[in-house]
């Protein structure tokens, strides 16, 4: 597997990124809907990782910063393809890895409290993350579980 920094402008990422914004929407309220866009993910403080092996795109994620303690994981996604080959818990490494790197002491995110996010509330458990209340500018919303881990 290979890991890349992306410019999201390949053909790849921007059918798996739908892909996300479409389970989303299908799963959640739009307004507890707290993915980001192709457009809001091409931001000076988002860098977005993709895991490839050859030619096909496994899946992607990207750390947004806060400040210079603070990030937060967004767009995490494996494609259908690809789940159950631990591409997940290899790029969250990754990311948690440059975090660490960049000096940031705290990684949070926001994911869902129903059944379909159960597979990434595990994921992120297993790395180290527990619950904890909303951080940043997010809001108490019955649609989303938060959850950070120290570096």
């Amino acid at each position: 597997m290979d890991i890349r920094l992306d410019d999201l402008n390949g053909p790849e990422i921007k059918a798996l990124l739908q892909e996300h914004l479409d389970d989303m929407h299908q799963t959640s309220p739009a307004e507890s809907v707290h993915a980001l866009d192709l457009s809001e993910l091409k931001q000076d403080d988002i860098r977005v990782w993709t895991v490839w092996e050859q030619d096909q795109l496994l899946g992607c994620g990207a750390l947004k910063t806060h400040n210079t303690e603070e990030g937060e994981i967004k767009s995490m996604r494996t494609s259908h393809t690809a789940r159950n080959k631990g591409v997940a818990s290899i790029l969250l490494q990754h990311i948690l890895n440059y975090a660490q790197h960049q000096g940031l002491t705290k990684i949070c995110l926001e994911t869902g409290p129903q059944d379909f996010f159960a597979p990434a509330r595990a994921l992120y458990r297993k790395h180290g993350f527990e619950e904890c209340g909303p951080f940043a500018d997010y809001r108490l919303d019955p649609y989303s579980t938060f959850m950070t881990k120290t570096l």
